[in-house]
């Protein structure tokens, strides 16, 4: 694909990567350095696989403080940075330039402290999201946010995103359950925001660094809130043979009060998808399937479940099927957490991750299926619908270049639908370069100034994450970099 503009690399910098190569080696040490071809290869772009760019060298620190002296040393010597987790951005917000160093915090894995009075739990940043829960659950605790991503997905990129999952109907997104962090800024200075308690002193920079896509620093460590575990759980799969009236159900399950813990919605192309790759148990009668799962003691889980089930007979569902067991809700939370990767197997695709109000939900749903039939392509609905989150995965052969390029304006035309009815661009993949030039779609001029004012005030000179989420046109000139400055090492752990 090359609809997405890409800026030329900085040419002074590309020509002395010799010298900034053997520069940070001595700062962190060879082990924590990656420079030759084939290594870099391996951090060439992210899950948003359209683009790939080698950069200039890889790092992999293990402390905030390697972090901190590879940051001031690019920050004086006028050298770009990605900050990157586990490279699973779905919008290119890992994606990295050949003039720019990619910090990857994958061996900052470390769980630092676990505190079950204060609900609470210290860690380093490249820890996957799904670990965490691994390591507070002996003491009867979770961790909330679920991306589909959670096995490999770090909480760095997590932060960097905003990430939610098919839970956060009830427990919310990252945002909802991150009370401090450390942030490395760019000239290497490093900063404690937040705390570990909600709400605490100061101005609310958390919720400005959280959402921030790499844009202000690099989030090393965070505390988190754990909750503790649910005394049971249960999904039910309710099937309609409408996407209308799957859509209703949606909105008459909020109305009626009851927050369940998600409420995921497939079409039938994910349905057929999914349950050939995950055996599920899903109906393949259906053009639309619910999964509703609520938990608490078993009677609550039953009473719940019955009067979803009774708002779902009203409108007069082709299946309802209740989860028997924990076996049973394991398949059904593997064809869902699958999808993705399911639908991967029959095409490539270009999973858009675009948000709107419920009572929208129908409208949009047809919409998307007629934007699709317009450029020739398939498309398969599966999303968070209890909190209108929408992931239209637009289908397509990668291996034609038009084709590529159709799927790119089709995604487009989805995003600014779904900010036409009154929804966002972005509700938990973020902007990278996949949306970085549909921001004035959905923000003003004055808005965007305002953003960027703000990014340059943590990044003057615009090195950290180029190219990404701000429009290219109409950006601040940068700030030019000081003279070169003396190599500090850094003793590697």
């Amino acid at each position: 694909m090359t609809s997405i503009e890409l800026p030329h690399p900085d040419a002074d910098i590309v020509d002395r990567r010799d010298a900034i190569v053997k520069d940070l080696t001595a700062i962190v040490g060879a082990r924590a350095i990656i420079s030759d071809v084939d290594g870099r290869r391996a951090y060439e772009t992210d899950a948003f696989t359209a683009y790939k760019r080698l950069p200039l060298a890889v790092i992999l620190p293990e402390t905030t403080e390697v972090v901190a002296a590879v940051l001031g040393y690019c920050h004086q010597n006028g050298i770009k940075v990605v900050p990157r987790g586990a490279g699973t951005s779905l919008c290119g917000g890992a994606l990295p330039a050949e003039d720019a160093i990619v910090v990857g915090v994958s061996r900052m894995n470390k769980v630092i402290e676990i505190d079950t009075s204060a609900r609470t739990a210290r860690v380093q940043t490249g820890i996957t999201n799904l670990a965490i829960s691994a390591a507070v659950g002996p003491n009867g605790f979770f961790y909330a946010p679920d991306p589909s991503s959670q096995l490999a997905c770090t909480l760095a990129g997590n932060i960097a995103m905003n990430s939610g999952g098919a839970h956060c109907l009830k427990y919310g997104v990252t945002t909802n359950n991150i009370l401090g962090v450390k942030l490395v800024m760019m000239d290497g200075s490093i900063v404690d925001i937040g705390g570990d308690h909600l709400d605490a002193e100061g101005y609310d920079l958390l919720a400005l660094v959280v959402g921030s896509e790499g844009q202000l620093g690099v989030v090393t460590e965070a505390t988190v809130r754990i909750l503790p575990q649910a005394e049971g759980a249960r999904p039910m799969l309710i099937g309609f043979e409408s996407t209308a009236k799957a859509s209703i159900c949606v909105s008459r399950i909020i109305a009626s009060g009851i927050v369940p813990v998600a409420i995921e919605f497939m079409d039938r192309p994910a349905i057929e998808v999914c349950e050939a790759f995950a055996k599920a148990g899903y109906p393949l009668d259906v053009e639309a399937l619910l999964i509703v799962e609520v938990e608490g003691s078993e009677e609550e889980i039953g009473d719940r479940l019955a009067y979803i089930a009774g708002l779902a007979e009203e409108l007069g569902p082709t299946s309802l099927i209740i989860s028997a067991d924990d076996a049973q809700s394991a398949r059904i939370w593997k064809g869902r957490k699958s999808a993705f990767g399911a639908i991967g197997r029959k095409a490539d695709y270009l999973c858009m991750d675009g948000t709107i109000p419920l009572s929208q939900l129908t409208h949009v749903l047809e919409e998307i299926g007629n934007i699709c039939s317009r450029y020739g392509l398939g498309v398969a609905n599966v999303f968070h619908a209890g909190d209108g989150n929408l992931h239209p995965l637009v289908m397509y052969d990668a291996n034609d270049l038009r084709q590529a390029e159709r799927a790119e304006q089709a995604g487009a035309d989805i995003l600014r639908l779904c900010v036409s009815v009154g929804g966002c661009l972005t509700g938990e993949h973020g902007v990278g370069i996949e949306k970085r030039d549909l921001m004035r779609v959905q923000f003003s001029d004055v808005d965007l100034a305002q953003q960027m004012r703000i990014k340059t005030l943590f990044d003057p000179a615009w090195l950290l994450n180029p190219a990404k989420v701000f429009p290219l046109d109409g950006r601040p000139q940068p700030i030019r970099a000081g003279p070169p400055v003396a190599v500090t090492p850094v003793a590697a752990e």
